[in-house]
């Protein structure tokens, strides 16, 4: 079976899971507001001893694509990229609001907290594309079922709980792309970075 390992740094988290099949085989989540950049790689390496595996068994790798916090999502994206190309593996992005839409019916609203009045919303069933708009904005959505952090804040529709872990479901999509030509991955910036910038500077993207 393919095995697949994920992982995600766009919020105040380091998370990551490895699949085989349809079987989780590790997965952790651990909450740090900083030093992803220090954690990450380690964490992958426990995970993959936790499930008996190596890097070269690997046949592809998830990475989340954000939106979220600037740093992080570029720290992820950097690494899968850096690991594909070691690894000569495909590296498939996953955006945050893909995966938590996934596994839940559809038509749904992912309503996720971009903190200033603003909210990012992505509709599925049918799918529409993501976007950034006011938190007035994103009322008007009926009675439309809707997932995430924002979903609570907004009247409308039933909320629903994310089906899965978010590492988990980056896995279950990346397995379902793996077999298909896929960009490579990219952050999904649906706001400008904040003029101050972080005390450690990103890891720098090449085309």
């Amino acid at each position: 079976m393919s095995l697949i390992l994920a992982f995600d740094t766009s919020a105040a988290a380091c998370a990551a899971a490895v699949l085989s099949g349809g079987s989780v085989l590790a997965a952790a989540e651990e909450p740090m507001a900083t030093g992803q950049a220090e954690r990450l790689l380690p964490l992958l390496e426990e995970l993959l001893a936790e499930a008996g595996a190596g890097w070269r068994d690997l046949a592809g790798l998830g990475v989340g694509t954000g939106p979220g916090n600037f740093t992080g999502t570029r720290l992820a994206v950097a690494a899968a990229r850096g690991l594909a190309l070691s690894l000569n593996r495909p590296a498939i992005g996953v955006s945050r609001l893909e995966a938590l839409a996934e596994g839940l019916p559809r038509p749904l609203a992912v309503l996720e907290d971009a903190r200033r009045g603003a909210v990012y919303l992505q509709c599925f069933g049918p799918d529409g594309p993501p976007a950034l708009v006011e938190a007035a904005s994103a009322a008007g959505l009926g009675d439309l079922a809707r997932v995430g952090s924002a979903a609570a804040a907004l009247p409308g529709g039933p909320i629903l709980a994310p089906a899965m872990p978010l590492a988990e479901a980056i896995a279950r999509i990346a397995a379902r792309r793996i077999d298909t030509p896929q960009p490579r991955p990219a952050p999904l910036y649906l706001r400008a970075a904040d003029a101050a910038p972080a005390a450690d500077p990103p890891p720098v993207l090449l085309p």
